[in-house]
Order: structure tokens, then C-alpha cells, then sequence
């Protein structure tokens, strides 16, 4: 089960496309994900990183349990810096929600204020 609800991820993945757009540069909008990735408590930390390796197929959806685990126990550095160093981020974690039965695009909308 995620610790993390799916607007929260949907937030990182529309900063996550914003930062893409402006090339990557550390940005503004860099800082504020990067600052919103830092303020999520640890089991919601593990929980993104477990559907952005879900999302990039290092596990399966039935192995969320042993992913998150997996992201709690190997975290080396700070999970802003892990997530912010993959270029696929967003792309990652919207295959992640999708391969878990969440809706990316449902999740954005309500972020966005259109649901």
C-alpha cells in the first residue's frame, strides 16, 4: 500500500515537466520540487521512489511492499537528490501510477483544480 496519496505524486510530476521544459537548469521551479520532495515524510519518500522504480520496471506492481522496503533500507542520499538526478522522472512515475491502477491524468486535473 502507497504512503503517499496520488495528488502528491501528480504534483512532483507536473514540477518534475516544468524543470524538463526549462532544460533542467536548477531553476526556480527546481528548488520548489526539489523543497517539496524534501518535505514529505520518510514513508512518502519511500513510496515515490518505489512507483518511480515501478515506472521504470526495476520492480513489478506486485512487488510494491518490497520495493518500498528496498527504497527505505538503500537510501544513501537525501531522496530530493536521487529522484531530481533522473531526467525521466516524471515519465517514470506517471508509468508507475498507471502499472499500479492510478490514473496520472485524474490526479493532475484535481492538482491543477479541474476535477
Amino acid at each position: 500500500m502507497l504512503d503517499i496519496t496520488p495528488q502528491k505524486i501528480a504534483r512532483v510530476i507536473l514540477k518534475a515537466r516544468e524543470v524538463e521544459s526549462a532544460g533542467g537548469r536548477r531553476s526556480g521551479t527546481w528548488h520548489h520540487l526539489r523543497d517539496f520532495i524534501a518535505g514529505l515524510n520518510e514513508d512518502e519518500q519511500a513510496s515515490l521512489t518505489a512507483v518511480m522504480w515501478i515506472g521504470r520496471d526495476s520492480f513489478a506492481p506486485d512487488e510494491l511492499g518490497e520495493a518500498i522496503a528496498t527504497a527505505r533500507a538503500e537510501k544513501t542520499v537525501p531522496t530530493e537528490d536521487y529522484l531530481l538526478g533522473d531526467p525521466s522522472l516524471a515519465d517514470y512515475l506517471e508509468g508507475g501510477m498507471e502499472a499500479l491502477g492510478l490514473s496520472p491524468e485524474e490526479a493532475e486535473d484535481e492538482v491543477m483544480g479541474r476535477g
